[in-house]
């Protein structure tokens, strides 16, 4: 069976632009594209196997998971990491199209 993944960006904030959670918790945060819920996983992959692409520092190789509200596989790529809020209105700035149409 060949399943084909929707991909969908991903955010891992780092920094300023996570004090609004336990600094603990490293999370790679989501939109599924199928049904528009907000999601979070768990960090997988080192910080320093992210590169500097497009200008933001990126994980083009993504994370495969599956959304907890409507149960389908998705593939989260890229995850971009944002370390303030400047980032994050920038990132927002640019992805606000793929953002708004996964909602």
């Amino acid at each position: 069976m060949n399943r084909q993944l929707v991909e969908t960006v991903g955010v891992r904030r780092t920094g300023w632009a996570a004090l609004d959670r336990d600094p603990q918790e490293d999370k790679v945060e989501f939109t599924c594209p199928h049904c528009g819920a907000h999601g979070a996983k768990t960090a997988r992959r080192e910080r320093t196997r992210y590169r500097f692409t497009d200008g933001f520092i990126q994980d083009l190789q993504g994370e495969v998971t599956q959304c907890r509200s409507c149960g389908l596989s998705l593939r989260v790529v890229p995850v971009v990491m944002l370390h303030d809020q400047d980032e994050m209105r920038r990132f927002e700035a640019i992805f606000a199209n793929e953002l708004t149409a996964a909602r």
